[in-house]
């Protein structure tokens, strides 16, 4: 694993060891090219044509979560596999090239092209289109015995791939994530499953689903007894959570901002809860940091470009600070953590990208 090149910010300096080496983060997953239409005035009606007001076009699935841990200072993996067509030379090059993302467990496949999804924001919603067929390679057939890394996202599903067992037993922290399940059905054996995992971060409906309570609360009070570190995201009331390693139990509100495009927010909200739990940050600390990450990414064109970066993060500090009308205010005090933080922040810290095919942003 490269060294994280010059200027970008490492949120684990004060913990690492000389001989540490490895990943910090490692992902598996799809990696799909995402369009992303923003500011449409309303939904596409039959037989008839809108503009949308933005348009963006970046790396998607597994990649907005690596982007957005690789722009934060973490040393990233993916296991992936890319088509050998425009779209996959084109996320290849971001992924490698503009972000840092290490690919050497991902391969270029012949024959098979990029699953392509299309998602249209609305009323600070989004739907979605995609194409794409199977993957010909299984993340177990990349990965085959894992790197050394300190934490990997992976799906928990009804059978674990054979990569995540093999982490697990190598201690590598696990923080399970999971898609909806369109068949009702939540099989018990996915949650007979967390005794792998380090943390899990469900969404409210996830959680309610998988434990079959009637509130939030109580799904995460379920979740608690079977994971050491089990996050309930709220949307607009926030995140909560309870620790078990630590005690700590914690309910965290969202930002006051105004929603351009919810795309990808979950995955900044992940990558960054990661990133407090590796630094070893207190349990709420780590929820509003975490708030924070998804808050700038849902002013922005949604997915990895609007992941934000230190630089973006160091921006925000100083712009809240800046106004008088802040200063003091509860907002400022909740994150005050970020002060001894920001402050070692390098000017030339990354910040949010703007590459799309036609090289520069719309939005």
């Amino acid at each position: 694993m490269d060294a994280i090149p010059a200027g970008r910010f490492d949120p684990l300096s004060a913990v690492r060891t000389t001989t540490a080496g490895g990943f910090d983060l490692l992902l598996a997953g799809t990696v799909f090219q995402d369009i992303i239409f923003t500011g449409l005035p309303h939904a596409p009606q039959p037989g008839t044509e809108i503009w949308s007001e933005g348009m963006g076009s970046c790396p998607g699935g597994v990649a907005n979560q690596a982007i957005a841990a690789a722009r934060l200072g973490l040393r990233t993996g993916l296991a992936a596999a890319f088509g050998d067509d425009g779209y996959g030379d084109y996320n290849w090059k971001i992924l490698a090239g503009q972000e840092h993302v290490d690919l050497s467990l991902s391969r270029r496949v012949a024959g098979w092209h990029s699953p392509v999804t299309v998602s249209l924001s609305v009323d600070h919603d989004r739907s979605m289109v995609t194409h794409g067929h199977p993957a010909p390679v299984t993340s177990s057939e990349l990965i085959g015995q894992p790197p050394p890394a300190l934490a990997a996202v992976a799906d928990l599903g009804h059978d674990l791939e054979a990569w995540v067992l093999a982490a697990h037993s190598d201690g590598v922290k696990l923080f399970g994530d999971v898609g909806w399940d369109p068949s009702g059905e939540w099989s018990q054996s996915r949650l007979e499953n967390l005794k792998y995992f380090h943390a899990f971060m469900p969404n409210q409906r996830e959680a309610m689903a998988f434990t079959d309570k009637e509130n939030p609360w109580a799904a995460l009070y379920s979740l608690a007894d079977r994971v050491p570190v089990a996050v309930v995201t709220l949307g607009q009331q926030g995140a909560m959570a309870v620790d078990s390693e630590t005690g700590e139990e914690e309910w965290v509100p969202s930002l006051p901002v105004t929603a351009y495009d919810p795309t990808g927010a979950g995955d900044c909200f992940g990558a960054a809860f990661v990133v407090g739990c590796l630094a070893g940050w207190p349990l709420g600390d780590r929820l509003r940091f975490a708030n924070l990450c998804a808050a700038l990414a849902v002013q922005e064109v949604g997915g990895s470009l609007a992941a934000p970066g230190w630089g973006d993060i160091a921006d925000w500090w100083k712009r809240a600070n800046a106004r008088p009308e802040r200063r003091g205010s509860q907002w400022l005090r909740r994150y005050a953590f970020l002060a001894d933080i920001v402050k070692d922040v390098p000017p030339e810290a990354q910040r949010r990208a703007a590459a799309t095919i036609a090289h520069l942003s719309d939005a």
